[in-house]
């Protein structure tokens, strides 16, 4: 899910874990009430439970949009009263309830708080193979959820099989040309491009991008997500020349669809500093890196595991212009966050999970130890405590699975 590119890290699959942001299509999706179901239950249960029912959809309906406008914490209260009336009305193993188990689900994978998420997509994945069979094209969306969820805890060994379930699934149901087989096939291959398979995941790039431009036209926003994606291919492998107009036409759309302030216009503004800071161009990428931290900041809030990217981006732009005080001050912003999401994940879950949760930050804590030292190499606890306490914090958090 994320990934830097550059000179330090172009042989390394774990260094592939730091910086740039790709977009999962259909990563969290939200799911639709069959209005089907709620007619057949008002006339075997009566008037109440219909009108509680329609309430329930209609509050997934805004549940819906409210995600789509990337306003997660003002959809959570909904998608947990829609629930409720849902468990109340029809029992908790029905698909009508696991439509807002999978919508409460992706909130909260939308908010980072893979802990909560996990157990809600296991549920509606549970519920949907049973009422609807196990090639269903809800089952796929389910899988890809759930996929999407191992994929940025940076379990890629259990999110590869459900990706790949995901697409036989919807190739058999909807024909190899539809949107939702494009949506797995871009999955599929930011995995690989995850894992440094640039091989096996480029012609899925591709063969996503032609499915989205004959099916959606060529300035709609999953074009874009593919766009993007490819691109950060181009970019690992060091061809800037073709990745810099992917990410310019990516950000293009996803302005002109969305507005000015939505988290994947965020990721692409990083993407394009990302770029421009590689080029060794700090003018030009320090105003996107601003602008993707405020966007994420508003409209995520403070504490989401991206921010903390962003705000290590920064530092590192900083620390390459040998500003110091500035790179500091980002850094230990950027551990703030770390600590609070890693009290957070660390909660349930095997050890392995946990492990490779972890394997995600241990760039993160080697660059706040190095760059603490370089800042203050006479006295590692005075200058920039906060920084050196934090890093070394989640350096014995590594540890201790390290067994």
């Amino acid at each position: 899910m994320l990934s830097e590119t550059g000179s330090l890290c172009r042989h390394s699959a774990r260094c592939a874990v730091a910086a740039l942001i790709m977009l999962l299509l259909g990563c969290g999706s939200m799911a639709s009430l069959e209005s089907t179901g709620a007619a057949g239950i008002q006339n075997r249960q009566g008037a109440t439970q219909s009108t509680n029912l329609d309430e329930a959809e209609r509050l997934n309906e805004e549940v819906n949009r409210l995600y789509n406008a990337g306003k997660y914490d003002e959809a959570l209260s909904l998608a947990e009263r829609a629930l409720e009336i849902g468990e109340k009305a029809l029992g908790s193993e029905h698909p009508t309830v696991a439509t807002s188990l999978n919508n409460l689900a992706a909130l909260y994978h939308a908010k980072g708080d893979y802990t909560k998420a996990e157990p809600l997509y296991q549920r509606a994945l549970g519920i949907w193979e049973q009422a609807l069979g196990p090639m269903h094209p809800q089952v796929a969306t389910s899988l890809n959820n759930l996929a999407a969820l191992y994929y940025a805890k940076g379990d890629y060994t259990k999110a590869e099989p459900l990706y790949q379930r995901a697409l036989g699934i919807r190739e058999q149901a909807l024909g190899p040309m539809h949107p939702q087989v494009a949506a797995s096939l871009n999955n599929l291959a930011e995995l690989y491009r995850a894992k440094g398979d640039y091989t096996k995941a480029e012609p899925l790039y591709q063969r996503a991008l032609g499915i989205y431009e004959q099916a959606l036209g060529s300035v709609h926003p999953q074009v874009a997500t593919v766009l993007n994606n490819l691109g950060l291919l181009y970019h690992a492998k060091g061809d800037y020349t073709k990745a810099e107009p992917l990410y310019q036409r990516a950000l293009g759309i996803y302005e002109q669809a969305l507005g000015s302030v939505h988290p994947q216009i965020a990721a692409s503004l990083n993407n394009l500093a990302l770029l421009y800071r590689a080029k060794g161009d700090y003018t030009k990428a320090e105003p996107l890196y601003q602008r993707a931290l405020e966007i994420y900041e508003k409209t995520l809030g403070p504490a989401h595991p991206v921010v903390a990217i962003f705000l290590n981006n920064l530092a590192r732009l900083f620390a390459a212009q040998s500003d110091t005080t500035q790179a500091i001050a980002y850094k230990a912003r950027a551990v703030q966050v770390s600590e609070r999401n890693i009290t957070l994940n660390l909660v349930t879950g095997s050890e392995r999970q946990k492990l490779l949760y972890l394997a995600t930050l241990s760039r993160e804590t080697d660059e706040t130890i190095s760059l603490h030292i370089e800042s203050a190499p006479d006295d590692p606890r005075s200058a920039t405590p906060r920084l050196y306490n934090g890093a070394t914090t989640q350096r014995s958090c590594t540890r201790c699975y390290d067994r």
